[in-house]
Formats: structure tokens, sequence, C-alpha cells
């Protein structure tokens, strides 16, 4: 296999840069902005959630992976369970964020995402399938659940948090497929079943899911509803 261009080192390099400002921003924006860190929180969640669309500017297949699998050891040694205080302390950005939700929901969500660009290194469309509806349609469950959640479901879920999850799914899925439609050989109109089939299971994995499971269990359910939906590879 031919090893990485140059475009594919700087991409890594860009890919490497903008998660490591996310957190720095994050970390930033109750004390600048008043939001609370479980915003900040979600606000990281989701926008990490932008990283497959760089992918298709990709030569090398293994550059995906190598993206995401080092903040696997990263978000490890930031969580509550790191083999290291010395190197925790170091992280204490992201460290303070880990600790507003599930202890190891961010490894978690870092390894289905390492998982997925594994599996389909060149599908970049399957890994959004996967990667979006934990980004969005899980931050925007949080986010709505808290404010208008009156409809208790379980797993501390509510009706209102598990819409959101459903509708930020769908609309997230349909304008990454509005996008790869452009670099890739299928339509919109192809897609939308598989978008809709995806994103009624990933709100219902979201509700069954323990506390920080959905963060594996709705990126590989997501990725694989939509694999076969749209007819498999």
């Amino acid at each position: 296999m031919q090893g990485p261009g140059t475009r594919d080192i700087l991409l890594m390099l860009l890919c490497y840069g903008y998660v490591l400002a996310l957190i720095l921003v994050s970390d930033r924006l109750e004390e600048f902005l008043g939001i609370s860190r479980k915003s900040s929180r979600k606000f990281l969640h989701a926008m990490i959630g932008n990283l497959p669309f760089v992918i298709p500017f990709f030569g090398w297949p293994l550059a995906p992976a190598l993206v995401a699998a080092p903040f696997i050891l990263v978000t490890f040694i930031a969580s509550p369970y790191s083999p290291s205080p010395a190197l925790r302390e170091k992280l204490r950005s992201l460290s303070d964020l880990t600790e507003e939700g599930h202890s190891l929901g961010l490894v978690l969500y870092a390894i289905s995402y390492t998982l997925l660009t594994v599996l389909f290194p060149t599908k970049p469309y399957i890994i959004a399938a996967g990667v979006l509806p934990m980004a969005y349609g899980d931050s925007a469950a949080a986010l709505v659940g808290q404010r208008f959640g009156r409809r208790a479901l379980v797993n501390g879920k509510t009706l209102e948090g598990t819409l959101a999850m459903f509708v930020a799914s769908l609309i997230t899925l349909g304008l990454s497929l509005a996008y790869f439609s452009a670099l890739y050989p299928f339509t919109l109109s192809e897609k939308i079943l598989p978008a809709l089939a995806t994103a009624v299971v990933v709100a219902v994995a979201e509700v069954l899911s323990p506390k920080g499971l959905d963060n594996i269990a709705v990126p590989l359910l997501g990725a694989l509803t939509f694999l076969v939906a749209s007819g498999g590879l």
C-alpha cells in the first residue's frame, strides 16, 4: 500500500489542530460566554462530528483512522481512570469536560469513530451516518431534554429529547448526504429512506443505552442501519 502523501500529512495535522482547538475553546465557553459545562461538552461533541467531511480529500486509506485513534489514548488519559495523574493534570481542559458526562463517554466516542474509519475508510458517508447522529442528534437530545423534557421514558431520557434526537439526526444526515452525493456516485433521493431508517434506529438506541454507552451504540448501529437500508456495500 502506498504511504501518505504531502496532502494526507497536512490534512491529518489540520484535523489534529482542529480537535485540539475545539478542546481549548470548549473549556473557555463558560468563562467567556457563560455557557454551562454540559453545553460546552455538547459543543465539543458536535463539532468533532464534522471530521467525516474531510475524509474524501485523503488519498491514503489509513489516514482517517490515524486521525481518530490517538484520541482514544488522549481521552482515556484525561478520564478519571487515567494511569497517570500528572498527564491527566496536563489535559485538564479535556478532563474537566469529560467529568461533565459519563467518565468514559469521550473514550467510547473515539473508539466508535476509529472503528468506523477502519471499516469504511473510502466511504465517509457511512461513517457520517454513524457519527453525525451521535454528534448532533445526541447533543440536541441532551439539551432539549434538559430544558423542555416533561414526558419521562427510560434511563433518564424524555420523549422531547428523543424527538430532538430523531429530528437533528435526520436533518444532519440529509445535509451530509447532499454534500457527499456531489463527491460519490449516488443521489440524495436514493439515500432518503436509509437516512430515515437510521434516524429512527439511533433515536431508539439513545433511549435504551445506559448513560455513556450511547457513545458507541449510536454510531455503530447508525452506520449498520444505513448500510443495510442502502442495500449493503
